[in-house]
């Protein structure tokens, strides 16, 4: 399984907010590219990116810091957050990044998104599904709809989308640990790959999330769990190399 720090960024500083509240933020670093490096250097392969300001406002405040997460790092970077135009997503993959995850696009323009799986791969579009209660939100979960989680993973997987990146709303920020359910169910009814994300809180989340492995989950993504030292980055890669 590959675990997948995850740098949010708003204002040009590394924050976390719990479940997604803007005015609950915690702030760890004024300077995401050197947090970014201290993940290649523990061992990380690959990198989340939020864009909260993007998510929020609909358009990114962050690009001097995403351009400087990808100078200084050789490390895939993927980014979420505020892609929800054709232009959006061009000038992304454009400047370096290696794969961009849309939500909102997939609800309010199907039509962009379904051009944008016939031009670009299946490894540079994933599908992002928030869920609260098991319903997708959107427009930086400030926007609830009646689309239940699975349905709206099979629709997009008939489109070509082979990867999602499945939060659970509730549980993100809270270090209450993941919904190792919801995370098999879409596993087993989509067939897709799951990147789990939302609630890891320690090294037993990991081992947990290891068993739905053989259901697809092999990804995760951890943020608050590593900036409070709750999981020890340079151990779990040691390990991870060692199996």
């Amino acid at each position: 399984m590959l675990l997948i720090p995850a740098i949010d960024l708003r204002n040009g500083f590394c924050v976390r907010l719990l479940q997604g509240e803007s005015d609950k933020e915690t702030v760890y670093s004024n300077d995401p590219a050197a947090m970014a490096v201290t993940f290649e250097e523990a061992g990380a392969k690959r990198l989340h990116l939020v864009d909260l300001d993007g998510a929020f406002q609909g358009e990114g405040a962050n690009i001097s810091s995403i351009c400087s997460i990808l100078k200084n790092v050789s490390i895939p970077v993927q980014i979420g957050g505020g892609l929800r135009t054709e232009e959006d997503i061009e000038r992304m993959l454009a400047l370096g990044v290696s794969a961009v995850i849309v939500g909102t696009m997939a609800v309010k323009r199907p039509d962009v998104l379904e051009k944008l799986l016939k031009k670009y791969t299946d490894e540079q579009i994933i599908l992002g599904i928030d869920a609260r209660n098991r319903k997708v939100s959107i427009e930086g979960w400030k926007e609830s709809t009646k689309i239940q989680d699975v349905e709206f993973a099979l629709r997009w997987k008939k489109s070509g989308i082979k990867r999602v990146v499945f939060t659970d709303i509730s549980r993100d920020g809270m270090l209450s640990g993941p919904n190792l359910a919801a995370l098999r169910e879409m596993a087993e009814h989509t067939g897709l790959k799951i990147v789990a994300s939302g609630g890891i809180s320690s090294m037993e989340d990991l081992e947990q999330l290891k068993t739905l492995e053989p259901y697809g989950v092999d990804q995760v993504i951890s943020g608050k769990a590593i900036y409070e030292g709750k999981i020890d980055l340079r151990k779990v890669f040691k390990c991870l190399q060692s199996e």
